[in-house]
């Protein structure tokens, strides 16, 4: 057996407004957590740490909508959340939240690095304010005319027409997207910048060495950032929530009593404050995870985020880190993933376009999505969701490949050998065709799963599955028991080991159902781990005699009428 590795997981933060949808679900915390899992199995010492992103002024509005404190909205979002990641077996190590105090006095302290380091400093700058709002309104939340293509409704950061990005005071008729209200006006505000420029070639030089181990889609996003220039960037805002702005001696730094830390800021340092909170609670070393001087260079550190966060992961974030002087640990592997795209559009929390985690799982049970997600996952384009692409992975792969397969050879098994594993004869070629099928394809799905290649580990999955049942075609069991009872019993024995072995394998992806088929095998919990195929023959892992119960249906069929229904009431069809 190979030596356990240590490996730290974290998957980009979900923004505290609102549930998440399944786009969110499939660009990050899913693979992580298949990922988590996988490596889990084969013995190694994982920690899967995420939490909630709670700062910036979307949550502060979101919380005077509902009519809620701050803090009364974060702490009611943050249960929906967390429950929502149980629905769907997310199997983190620890959920934590930004807002706690652990990453208050984290961000603080990065902040005195850095500015130790010469890498902050105040500056003036012009900044738009809505008079009716009473507040700075940040970049986002100032719309108007692009100055480049005359579209209506460009945002002061960028202009969803042309892509150019902006600036707010480049908006002809600009108005506060929070009242719509015109009465703004521009005036000078103060706020901590952080000198990127500063940091330009160690970070090309960092992103060289670590990009080695991360998809183009990652890389050409941070060499994109690279090529354009780095540029110094303010940290805080005018806002009441959030993170402090101290000095050394942790008082309100005079000036800024009334701004906190920009939330893109403080929202990655919480990766280290969630994993401090998860070692108070457990007992652990964080430092192990996150210290280079701890120990934390033998620790693989394995990032999963959607495209739209990687340039704040492989620029912004590593400045932090690397800027602070201090030895932190940076990521290793940064898998990237493009959108799931919703009938010719993006999902999207704030105009609810799309199927969100707690209407999913009202609707089926939480393998089902796993699977569907996962062997689509958005890896080398964007990847369409679709009823009728969701209807026929489930109805094909789930319930025609995996499901019928288990169901056949168990309810064979207690209808002809009293529910027992019975003796077997001597294998023939149909069993010596499945056990090089095995032995080549459990390699490949290995190495695709250490690759980080989910849609290649799904279909090799599928492959295996669909394998077993042409083994079963070959081996005919039923048909050799009416003359041949001790070869029927070969193929049965083999069935039933390979029941297991597609449970074993399928336990990332959908856990629900693999553990119930590994139950009604009756296989201990500590045997199953990951198949060494070397160690198990295609008839040895289950014993002469084990008794076996055939498990409940595994997966219902997705019949058109409920792909009407769901069309209709979620609006698949319209882009």
């Amino acid at each position: 057996m190979t030596q356990p590795r240590r490996i730290l997981i974290t998957s980009a933060l979900p923004y505290i407004n609102g549930v998440k949808h399944l786009g969110n679900l499939a660009g990050s915390m899913l693979p992580a957590d298949v990922y988590a899992r996988v490596m889990r199995l084969k013995g190694h010492d994982v920690t899967y740490i995420c939490a909630t992103d709670e700062h910036g002024t979307p949550a502060e509005l979101a919380a005077q909508a509902a009519g809620q404190s701050v803090q009364q909205y974060c702490d009611e979002q943050y249960e929906i959340q967390r429950r929502a990641g149980e629905g769907f077996n997310l199997s983190y190590d620890w959920f934590g939240r930004t807002s706690r105090p652990a990453n208050h006095a984290l961000t603080q302290h990065f902040a005195q690095m850095l500015e130790q380091k010469g890498l902050i400093e105040e500056r003036t700058s012009k900044q738009v304010y809505s008079v009716d709002d009473g507040r700075f309104l940040p970049d986002r939340y100032v719309e108007g005319t692009c100055p480049h293509c005359g579209y209506e409704k460009a945002r002061g950061d960028q202009c969803d027409s042309c892509g150019r990005l902006l600036d707010p005071t480049d908006l002809k008729n600009p108005y506060s997207a929070v009242s719509g209200s015109r009465n703004i006006e521009v005036r000078d505000t103060v706020h901590l910048y952080l000198k990127q420029t500063g940091m330009q070639d160690t970070i090309r030089a960092w992103v060289n060495e670590k990009g080695a181990n991360w998809p183009q889609l990652a890389v050409s996003i941070a060499n994109k950032w690279l090529d354009e220039g780095l540029i110094a960037r303010s940290i805080t805002r005018d806002l009441s929530w959030g993170v402090k702005v101290t000095d050394t001696d942790g008082n309100p730094r005079p000036g800024f009593e009334n701004k906190v830390f920009y939330v893109w800021f403080d929202a990655p340092i919480g990766y280290i404050s969630a994993t401090q909170e998860w070692a108070e609670a457990t007992g652990k070393d964080w430092e192990v995870l996150w210290k280079r001087d701890k120990g934390a260079d033998e620790t693989e550190y394995v990032q999963f985020m959607g495209k739209d966060n990687v340039a704040f992961h492989t620029v912004s974030f590593p400045v932090t880190l690397l800027g602070s002087g201090e030895p932190w640990k940076t990521v290793d592997k940064l898998k990237a993933f493009n959108w799931v795209t919703w009938y010719g559009g993006k999902f999207s929390t704030s105009q609810k376009r799309g199927v969100f985690m707690d209407q999913a799982l009202d609707l089926l049970p939480a393998d089902y999505w796993r699977w569907y997600l996962i062997a689509n996952a958005p890896e080398g384009s964007d990847a369409a969701f679709t009823w009728e692409g969701f209807q026929a992975a489930v109805n094909s792969d789930l319930a025609n490949v995996l499901g019928n397969f288990v169901n056949r050879i168990t309810k064979y098994c207690a209808s002809k050998f009293d529910g027992k594993v019975p003796e077997a004869g001597t294998p023939g070629e149909a069993e010596a065709w499945m056990e090089r099928e095995l032995a080549e394809r459990l390699k490949a799905l290995s190495a695709h799963y250490e690759a980080m290649e989910f849609r290649k580990a799904a279909a090799e999955t599928r492959a295996i599955w669909a394998a077993g049942n042409e083994y079963l075609t070959k081996a005919e069991p039923w048909v050799k028991y009416k003359s041949d009872v001790d070869g029927a019993a070969v193929g049965v024995r083999a069935g039933l080991n390979l029941a297991a072995i597609f449970a074993i394998i399928a336990q990332p992806i959908i856990p629900e159902a693999a553990k119930k088929v590994l139950d009604a095998l009756g296989i201990p919990e500590g045997n199953r781990t990951w198949p060494d195929w070397q160690d198990k023959g295609l008839l040895d892992a289950l014993p002469h005699g084990h008794a076996i119960t055939p498990p409940e249906v595994l997966f219902q069929k997705i019949e058109d009428a409920q792909v009407a229904e769901w069309t209709e009431r979620f609006g698949g069809g319209k882009a």
